[in-house]
């Protein structure tokens, strides 16, 4: 009995083992089973069709012949998007690459809190270490994670550039992906402002090779616009928005159609924006703008939650009060319209009171014209003198005590609406207010309109005609004329610009000056600049005047060569007349030998009055000079 009791145990245990062995063995097998099912589907959903699947417990094996690197690369991915990678051995093989198409080569670049993560396609001659490096060095202290794959192809034409770009605006946003093909470059990232967005927009930009192509997809937060302002007019001068802000693209479009079909036409600058004071600013500006135009023109301004239409002098006064009834039943409640008929004017007498202010492009500022009082006057010289600095305002406006007394307050909202411009004039008279003139701000006709709308109140008319010259923007971070002739200084240094003995032909030595000055006045555009030549007292007058005159010349063919614009430049020769060392010594006949790179500068007009057209115009005068030698005798000089 003893001896049974253990044999029944005994077979118990074995039963169980082999009950056991028999399910493990069942269940790997479903495993593998099962794996190999998903890897097959998802291989098959890719039409991977070449490759093939094996299991040996939890590892699974790819194999086959891949056509391409790209293609196994493929598999690889399929595979570990149902199973582990770590469980995905790769046994594919590659077709001969020789005679093949290679792949598409490319890889983005991510950014974030995290550090930079490369992903993407390489070609295998690609020094990847290197690549690691290169993008430390831009981005310290981040980390950088290389998922990349590599295929056994050549570099093709333009990754270089691409690369070396990309890496090196990796450090201008802090979020960004930076997608990078063969001579392709694709940027997206997030920006705090509008403006550090155009910014940067025009830095990455400048920084491209021409050859490169650039898409950028900068994003910012929308701007607080206060007050939220929409100007629009329609009158002898055209259709046209002084101003415009909408909350949404679909506000945007209400206005856009409702332009249109006022008869506006081209592209419009409608800013988006937060600060509106109702969800229904675009219904309500639309009908405003339809309202104007049942009119036949006029003007409308919405800041915030006033509503000022001015209609044009003549219309019929039916028509207004049936338009501008419509117009305020529809109007919704938060808004309050103040609608002006105005009346033709009777005879004037001659000399119809006007203060005007002009800020000329060199920052001269000119208040003239006529003023309510004395304290008034003095208020508007003081304020003058501290928006655009004492040394450049000159008052002569004259006290006449029987202007109205809202007078002071719209000279003094014309003088701080022209505080926003780079130059421009400001005219006040008794029925309107106009400000004309150049920006370097692509939204100062909006913020002028909204500065003139919180002002004036809602019973002033007042005229915008602002235009924006790139150039004058200081985001896009063009130098100013003086600013690149400084900027030639320092490009020039110790070296010389020198020619060939006794001829105008440039030394081959003075290639590397020229490209670095061209490289610079590309960016300083049109610029009013005197290049001027100078020699030693050797030789006859006769002789060193016209042989300064064709070197300066041949400064601007080699310029104008360079794809520089030099429609604007002028050249001088003065031969031996403007020395700046003693002829005496050889040490200052090399000075005396140069090239002048010189900047126009207007000259000063003594008790004479700014006008408008001096905005636009200014006189040649004498020269702010730097000197970079120009050889002038047998040893390459003169």
């Amino acid at each position: 009995m003893r001896l049974s009791s253990v044999f029944i145990v005994f077979c118990a245990f074995a039963v169980a083992a082999v009950l056991s062995i028999g399910a493990a063995w069942v269940a790997a097998g479903a495993v593998e089973e099962s794996s190999e099912r998903a890897v097959r589907t998802e291989l098959d959903r890719d039409a991977l069709t070449w490759a093939d699947v094996d299991t040996d417990g939890l590892l699974v094996f790819l194999i086959g012949t891949a056509p391409t690197e790209a293609a196994r690369f493929q598999a690889l991915s399929a595979a570990g998007r149902v199973v582990d990678s770590a469980r995905v051995i790769d046994q594919i093989d590659i077709v001969d690459s020789e005679g093949m198409t290679p792949p598409r080569f490319s890889i983005e670049l991510l950014r974030s809190d995290d550090g930079v993560s490369m992903i993407g396609l390489l070609p295998s001659d690609v020094d990847r270490d290197q690549l690691v490096d290169d993008i430390s060095r831009a981005v310290p202290g981040e980390s950088v994670a290389d998922l990349l794959e590599v295929a056994d192809y050549p570099i093709p034409g333009g990754w270089d550039d691409a690369m070396d770009y990309a890496v090196s605006v990796l450090s201008v946003l802090d979020r960004s992906k930076i997608s990078v093909e063969a001579g392709r470059v694709a940027i997206k990232g997030a920006v705090q402002n509008e403006d550090t967005r155009r910014r940067v927009e025009a830095d990455l930009a400048r920084r491209a090779d021409d050859d490169l192509r650039l898409a950028l997809q900068i994003t910012a937060p929308r701007p607080v616009i206060s007050p939220f302002t929409l100007r629009f007019l329609k009158d002898a001068d055209g259709v046209r928005f002084d101003a415009c802000a909408a909350p949404t693209e679909e506000d945007r479009s209400k206005i856009l159609a409702a332009a249109t079909e006022a008869g506006l036409d081209g592209k419009v600058d409608c800013r988006l924006g937060l600060g509106t004071p109702t969800n229904e600013w675009g219904s309500a500006t639309a009908l405003g703008i339809r309202a104007l135009n049942a009119l036949g023109g006029g003007s409308v301004t919405f800041a915030d939650a006033d509503v000022t239409l001015f209609a044009l002098e003549g219309t019929d006064q039916t028509l207004f009060d049936r338009v501008v009834g419509e117009f305020e039943a529809e109007l919704p409640d938060v808004f309050l319209l103040n609608a002006t008929l105005p009346t033709p004017p009777e005879d004037a007498p001659e000399g119809i009171p006007e203060f005007t202010a002009t800020r000329s492009p060199e920052g001269d500022v000119q208040l003239r014209g006529r003023i309510n009082s004395e304290i008034a006057r003095t208020t508007a010289d003081s304020f003058a003198r501290a928006a655009f600095g004492s040394s450049t305002v000159r008052t002569t406006a004259r006290v006449d005590e029987t202007l109205p007394a809202a007078w002071s307050s719209r000279v003094l909202a014309g003088l701080e609406a022209l505080s926003r411009l780079s130059n421009g004039a400001v005219v006040v008279t008794p029925d309107a207010l106009s400000i004309t003139g150049n920006t370097g701000n692509q939204n100062a006709s909006s913020e002028i309109a909204g500065l003139l709308a919180d002002k004036l109140g809602d019973s002033e008319e007042f005229n915008i005609d602002v235009t924006y010259q790139e150039k004058l923007d200081p985001l896009l971070g063009i130098p100013t004329p003086e600013e690149c002739e400084a900027q030639i200084v320092e490009i020039i240094g110790d070296r010389k610009i020198t020619f060939e003995p006794g001829s105008a032909t440039l030394d081959a030595a003075t290639q590397d000056i020229m490209d670095e000055i061209a490289e610079l006045l590309q960016l300083c555009g049109d610029i009013p600049l005197v290049i001027a030549g100078h020699t030693d007292s050797q030789g006859r007058e006769v002789m060193n005047q016209q042989l300064s005159q064709e070197r300066a010349q041949a400064v601007v063919d080699a310029l104008r060569a360079r794809r520089v614009l030099t429609a604007s430049y002028e050249v001088r020769g003065y031969g031996e007349e403007q020395p700046i060392a003693s002829n005496d010594t050889e040490e200052g006949r090399e000075a005396n030998r140069r090239i002048e790179f010189k900047l126009r500068r207007p000259e000063p007009v003594e008790e004479t009055e700014t006008t408008l057209e001096s905005i636009e115009d200014s006189a040649p005068t004498d020269e702010t000079s730097q000197s970079d030698g120009a050889g002038d005798n047998g040893d390459g000089q003169n």
